[in-house]
């Protein structure tokens, strides 16, 4: 269980740095951050969890969903 959810961790990691959209590469980390979640939990350390669910999935995405929104493109294409 804890494998499967590891490698889909990798998997949105990577997508997130790949991704040419900076929007798409936010929900990915937060979809990171949130099975990062899971893994905390599973490990019996509910606590670490909490706070990485409300940090690392809840405030930082909101922060950088409110930056790309309040910034403009320079390029076009």
């Amino acid at each position: 269980m804890i494998e499967a959810i590891l490698a889909i961790v990798v998997a949105a990691s990577i997508y997130a740095i790949l991704a040419r959209d900076l929007l798409h590469g936010v929900i990915a980390l937060s979809v990171t951050s949130v099975l990062s979640a899971s893994i905390f939990f599973l490990a019996s350390a509910p606590d670490v969890a909490i706070t990485e669910a409300a940090v690392g999935a809840g405030l930082s995405t909101i922060i950088f969903v409110w930056a790309i929104r309040n910034t403009e493109r320079t390029d076009r294409s």
